[in-house]
């Protein structure tokens, strides 16, 4: 067996030299494919060994219970939960009747690489039987983005040396035995066999199979067909069963012959279409795929990548690894959302089964934000999801006895699946977030089409949320009380200034908005009346702020609470909420992730530079970071008060958060906000990029450990190129007419094709602030192309 495999630090794509059977989860994670609508874990072709399988078809999820020690008024009855479907990655090979198996025989070698320009997995090994025969396997694997529902494989055995005896089985199983799920055993049960067979069928090369899940009632199709190219002595043959159906190809290859086979896969599913029905779009969609071939659906795949890349590179010079993760970051996060197409963009993507499937405030706070700038199309949709979803989002705010809408913390299919209210429903702030990547959107796209259909009526529903939601005390201001903002080591305080204000734009953005469409808004049932009633809740909204220390408070009274005590808590004892009940973490200054300096970076125009700086200190003293959420958004107001080294290691942390698996959760699947972060760290930390509906506005800064950075940008029908050295930025439209921006404050003018280079003033000497013992940011360091990382003076390895 290889031993412990190795990535090579390679700007363009991500491989792995060598196989560790040990850790097999968290390399199908990296390695995975997806387009937005089928997702597909890096799994070894044949099945076996595996970390963890999975097939991911969006929103097909099943029903699980929620248990309750004590019930409440208003709580969720049952939860939702991804489910892996019907498997087509499966090819089994046979050399001399020996299986193909990893850990039997000898491995010489195992390569596997996804180059983020081309969207496809490449694996090649070279195998010795147990018996001494020697054959080598290539086999490569995509996920259409240009038809969504399909996928192929291509797949090619070499013997070495004597001529073999080969049989490949290209399978399509459904209902395939997972580890064991640790936890409540009830949703284990109910998640063993989510599938009931509808449907089997085989026929020359080709398998069909139907089913539906069993609480839920989602059907779901899915077809294969092959082409084979071997030596006169190839046979093939099919055949099916209720949960499995294989195709067989059988030949004897000499030294030198070659056995190829192109595996085309199709998908279909509906919670409404008839069995026929969806099993001739899946039958349709496998035709189309196999009319454009192998070569056709690589070329429509690199066509693609070719014109993101185009609009969307970021360019990172001094930091190798950077580059290599922000690429890898783009790739996957493009790979979430690109034809998600009206569906949910998941916590974890279509990469594995980590959060249940569900869709948080990740999506639009931290993925969206890159999506808007970089392939709109793909945020608009996300954000049309959450319109079709209104609804239910009515129905969740009437059982709250609150008026609009109140969208759930945690979801796949619209209804609220968090068992538990404190972090979840009283989580009101994903309400503000949503309405938020509205507005952005808005903005950045000018979109009114998008606005009368989708964003007015989710902006009206939201706003009438907060308006009812919160109160005018006797002194006059509004105060919003008893909700948890996004730090969520506390819950239900008093006016969270994150919550406040993202409340505050949400219904100044909603008035805005009825007041370009009176007549749209009319329609809602919204007059000048209530437009002016959300204005003056806006105009009166409390910000708590404490002179004494000359900061704001993360909510009302925050400061006033004891600190936690960072000096007795040992490094095993991270995260805390595994080790201290929730009671002791609510009533102590300590902060899982950002949340006051969250609001700083996306409200920054609600506090002052000075304000800035003394609240960016206060709050890293608190920070601990036991969120993936944290570290990017700590890279850039880290940026911004001048904090250069601290921001390079924040954003070092969030870009290697699973290529490093630095939070051992990686298998699970990759976290795709804190993918988004890299992106976020690069241009809106030390890009300073910052856009509030007016002037798109930039303030370039770069650390010591970076020479230039580069970037491109989809932004009021402009492509905007933006680049930055040492002492200068440079920012030319590649497309559309000029564009009035602000740089470092001072308006500037960029016309087409007329670059406008700019000085960018010297960084002030700052003292570096400090976090919690034993909590700084990691510092990785450069041994060949592997990698170290420490927290202070502590050192320990990091995969890599």
């Amino acid at each position: 067996m290889i031993g412990r495999p190795s990535y090579p630090i390679e700007s363009w794509s991500l491989t792995e030299h060598g196989l560790d059977i040990d850790d097999l989860a968290r390399s199908e994670s990296l390695f995975s494919l997806s387009n937005g609508h089928v997702g597909m874990r890096g799994n070894l072709d044949e099945g076996d060994p595996h970390g963890l399988p999975g097939t991911y078809l969006n929103s097909v999820h099943e029903l699980r219970p929620l248990p309750y020690a004590e019930a409440g008024y208003g709580y969720p009855e049952s939860g939702q939960t991804v489910i892996n479907v019907t498997n087509g990655k499966i090819v089994r090979l046979l050399v001399d009747d020996e299986p193909f198996d990893v850990r039997y025989g000898d491995l010489l070698a195992h390569t596997r690489t996804i180059d983020f320009r081309e969207g496809v997995l490449r694996r090649e090994a070279d195998w010795v039987s147990p018996a001494g025969q020697r054959v080598r396997i290539r086999t490569q694997r995509l996920i259409s983005f240009s038809q969504r529902s399909a996928a192929a494989i291509h797949y090619e055995i070499e013997p070495v040396g004597d001529t073999a005896r080969v049989v490949i089985q290209s399978e399509l199983v459904a209902n395939e035995q997972l580890p064991g799920r640790r936890g409540d055993p009830r949703a284990a049960a109910v998640l063993e066999s989510p599938l009931i067979s509808e449907r089997h069928r085989a026929r020359e090369t080709m398998v069909e199979l139907v089913h539906r899940t069993r609480h839920s009632d989602i059907r779901v199709a899915a077809a294969m067909d092959h082409i084979f190219d071997g030596p006169r002595s190839l046979g093939v043959t099919s055949e099916s069963e209720p949960n499995t159906g294989w195709v067989t190809a059988t030949a004897v290859l000499k030294p030198g012959e070659t056995l190829r086979m192109v595996k085309f896969l199709a998908y279909g599913w509906s919670e409404q279409r008839s069995l026929p029905a969806l099993r001739d779009q899946a039958t349709a969609a496998l035709v189309a795929a196999r009319q454009t071939g192998w070569d056709g659906l690589v070329a429509e795949q690199r066509q693609y990548l070719e014109d993101f890349w185009h609009r969307s590179d970021v360019e990172v010079d001094g930091d190798a690894e950077v580059q290599q993760a922000v690429r890898f970051a783009l790739f996957h996060v493009l790979q979430a959302g690109a034809r998600a197409e009206r569906r949910a963009i998941p916590a974890k993507g279509l990469t594995g089964p980590g959060y249940d499937g569900h869709a948080f405030w990740d999506t639009e706070s931290y993925v969206l934000p890159v999506l808007t700038y970089t392939v709109p199309a793909a945020a608009a949709d996300a954000l049309r999801w959450r319109h079709s979803i209104l609804p239910l989002a009515r129905e969740r705010a009437q059982l709250l006895n609150l008026d609009g809408a109140a969208y759930p913390w945690r979801t796949i299919h619209g209804e609220e699946c968090s068992g538990y209210w404190p972090a979840g429903t009283a989580a009101y702030h994903v309400n503000a977030d949503i309405a938020d990547a509205v507005l952005r959107y808005l903005w950045a796209t000018e979109d009114e089409q998008f606005e009368l259909e989708v964003g007015l009526e989710i902006l009206i529903e939201t706003a009438r949320l907060w308006r009812s939601l919160g109160h005018h005390d006797l002194s006059g201001r509004f105060r919003i009380d008893g909700v948890t903002g996004p730090d969520e080591y506390s819950a239900l305080a008093d006016n969270n200034v994150y919550t406040n204000l993202m409340a505050q734009r949400n219904l100044i953005g909603a008035a805005d908005a009825v007041q370009r469409h009176p007549e749209r808004a009319r329609a809602f049932g919204v007059d000048a009346e209530t437009a002016a009633s959300w204005r003056d809740a806006a105009e009166d909204m409390f910000i708590p702020f404490d002179e004494r220390l000359g900061v704001h408070p993360q909510s009302e009274g925050f400061t006033e609470h004891q600190v936690w005590d960072f000096e007795l808590t040992r490094p095993e004892q991270y995260p805390l909420l595994l080790h201290f009940t929730y009671f002791d973490l609510y009533r102590k200054q300590v902060v899982k992730q950002a949340d006051l300096v969250l609001a700083m970076q996306r409200r920054g125009d609600a506090f002052t530079a000075e304000q800035k700086a003394r609240n960016f200190a206060y709050y890293e003293a608190l920070t601990v970071r036991d969120s993936s959420l944290s570290a990017c958004c700590q890279a850039v107001m880290a940026a911004e008060c001048g904090h250069m080294s601290l921001a390079h290691d924040y954003l070092r942390e969030a870009a290697f958060m699973d290529l490093k698996d630095i939070e051992h959760n990686t298998g699970d699947g990759l976290h795709m906000a804190s993918l988004a972060g890299s992106w976020i760290a690069l241009v809106e930390g030390f890009g300073g990029l910052r856009d509030t509906g007016e002037l798109l506005s930039f303030s370039p800064r770069l650390p010591e450990g970076l020479s230039r950075l580069a970037f491109g940008l989809r932004v009021r029908s402009r492509q905007l190129h933006v680049e930055v050295v040492d002492s200068s930025a440079t920012y030319t439209v590649l497309e559309g007419e000029a564009i009035t921006i602000l740089h470092h404050g001072e308006k500037v003018r960029v016309s087409p094709d007329q670059p406008c280079k700019l000085d960018v003033p010297p960084v002030p000497a700052q003292e570096r602030p400090r976090q919690p013992a034993g909590r700084e940011p990691l510092r990785f360091l450069h041994h060949g192309n592997s990698a170290e990382a420490t927290r202070a003076a502590d050192l320990h390895p990091i995969d890599g």
